[in-house]
């Protein structure tokens, strides 16, 4: 087992799908919210978020993104005002490599989670950010997990350890 500090810089939830399954359909526009904490419910989801409940066992009941690909975009594409909600990743941290959890069970701080694969990006994600964004987050989209064990998941420095 590993451990190491990381700091939850973002949390965020929406009630609808803005890009997710809207292929020739155009985008929507549900607000992103901003939290200070997020409940976590084991084999559901993220309470109040569009992907709670979404299907039994869905692989992507929460997803990471890295802080430090949130400031490569900024700075590759010039967008000094861009957000890290316009990624509309759940939670955006300083630390993990997220690509390295693909596969592992961890925990952050009171829950566990398992990485099951890449939140890959879209062509969305040139409309959500800028031209060219979509190429340039292959491989760093952040990470979809499923919940093992819920809780509440709050902003700010959280111990992550792997636990497989």
């Amino acid at each position: 087992m590993s451990e190491t500090s990381v700091d939850v810089t973002d949390l965020f939830i929406s009630s609808g799908h803005n890009y997710f399954g809207r292929h020739g359909k155009g985008s929507e526009n549900h607000k992103i919210i901003e939290c200070e904490e997020i409940e976590l419910v084991a084999g559901r989801g993220v309470v109040n978020d569009r992907f709670f409940d979404y299907e039994e066992d869905y692989k992507g009941q929460i997803t990471l993104f890295d802080y430090a690909t949130y400031e490569r975009v900024k700075k590759r594409f010039e967008l000094p005002d861009l957000k890290p909600s316009a990624f509309r990743r759940n939670v955006v941290l300083k630390g993990p490599d997220l690509n390295a959890l693909i596969g592992e069970c961890f925990s952050l701080g009171e829950v566990e989670l398992t990485g099951s694969q890449e939140a890959k990006p879209c062509y969305w994600m040139d409309e959500a950010c800028a031209p060219g964004v979509d190429q340039f987050l292959r491989g760093y989209g952040g990470l979809r997990c499923r919940i093992v064990k819920g809780g509440t998941l709050t902003k700010g420095r959280q111990t992550l350890k792997r636990i497989s």
